[in-house]
Order: structure tokens, then sequence, then C-alpha cells
């Protein structure tokens, strides 16, 4: 396992390594600083096959620190759930008045949850949705009749990820302003949750390689031995 100079950690570019988890994060905070807040993020290359469906990796899962983002939450839903859902902190709540907001392009939200009784009016949303990967879905709990505990846990700092087509999973997973072990936490973590979502049909090694970055600093490979999960 390499482990980073002190030349290293003030340099913009690191050698194709893998370092310390701790070393690497020491890295992103000691680069040269943005006159803005810099997320933190990882790419984690999975041992699939993202073309065949028993393979597909999505879910969500609650960080200990949050992500570091503000959640905008918009829900589908009526009567006295809307009303859990209002009481919950939702950023808004409708049926086809919200539907035709999306369809007219409005969508500044980050979050989408639905009841089951709604899908028939967000279904067809799917393609406007789909592609900005906020379509409410069961497995991420975003389809679901406590949507009061769903608002809370999205405004809460819960990640939702899915892997693309060549497998990685992306995702933020803090702020460089959180301290290492905040930073480190969270890592472990997505990496839990992810082990308690590998497909049957996966062989093999499945968590590969993960990449730890900040919004304008180097990708740096973690050496995975230096993460507990």
């Amino acid at each position: 396992m390499a482990k980073l100079s002190k030349k290293q950690l003030h340099s913009s570019t690191i050698e194709e390594k893998k370092y310390n988890i701790n070393d690497a994060i020491d890295f992103l905070k000691s680069s040269p600083k943005a006159n803005f807040e810099e997320s933190v993020d990882v790419a984690i290359n999975l041992g699939i096959d993202s073309s065949k469906s028993d393979q597909n990796v999505r879910s969500a899962t609650s960080l200990p620190a949050g992500t570091g983002k503000p959640c905008k939450v918009a829900v589908f839903a009526e009567a006295d759930l809307a009303k859990d859902a209002t009481q919950a902190g939702a950023d808004i709540v409708g049926m086809e008045d919200l539907a035709d907001k999306f369809k007219a392009g409005e969508i500044d939200y980050d979050v989408v949850i639905a009841t089951p009784d709604t899908m028939k009016i967000v279904s067809p949303l799917g393609k406007i949705l789909g592609p900005k990967g906020i379509m409410p879905n069961p497995k991420t709990g975003t389809v679901t009749k406590d949507v009061g505990n769903a608002v809370k846990k999205a405004k809460a700092g819960q990640v939702r990820y899915r892997a693309d087509s060549n497998g990685i999973v992306h995702g933020r997973i803090g702020d460089l302003s959180y301290s290492s072990e905040q930073i480190k936490q969270n890592i472990e973590t997505l990496l839990e949750d992810l082990k308690k979502n590998k497909p049957a049909s996966s062989k093999g090694v499945f968590i590969k390689k993960l990449s730890l970055t900040s919004t304008m600093g180097a990708g740096i490979e973690i050496d995975m031995a230096s993460l507990n999960f």
C-alpha cells in the first residue's frame, strides 16, 4: 500500500497507486481550496454485468454525517398521507398539478416520492424523471405509504445510488469541510449497503475498486484494506 508523502499531499496530481483512506482524505483537504464548498465524491467499480437485468444494483442508505447537500423533496400523495409528507418537511406535495409541473419542465427537486396508489399518475412521467435519476422506485424506498418517514430520511442525508452501464456507482458522500472520520464513516456505510445488495448471480469480487475525489481535486484510488466494511 502506497503512502502519500508531504510533497504529494501538496501536489495537484498523484501517482496511480492505491492509497490509505486517511492519507487520501488528507490529500484532498490539503489541496488548493476553491472559492466554494467542495463536495467529496466516490466512484465504486462493481463486479457485475450491467447488461443483465438480474445484476442491476440500486438502493438507498442513510449516511451517518449526511451528504452535505440540501435536499428538495417532491411528493405525490393525497389526503392524510399528503399531510404527513408536508409535516415531515416535503418541499411540495401534489397530484395531477405536480405532474403538470414536471411535464412543463419544472423539476427542481432532488428526490421524488410517491404513494403506491399515485403511480397511475407518476408512471407516465418515467421518460422525464428516469433520465434525471429521480423516478420513484420501491427499491430506493421512494414508492411507499410511509411518506413521512421517507421524506425525513431524504432530508437527513439519505443517498440513493444506482450502478451505471459500466457497473460503476457514483455518489456524493459529504463535503470537504467534514472531518476525516465523518468522510470515512460515510464511505464505509455506503460500502456496507452495497454488500447487502450484491446480486446473487454476481460472481467473484463484487467491490473491485473505489476512487475518491473532491469537486476540484484529483482522483485517488483507495486501498480497500484501509476501510472497515
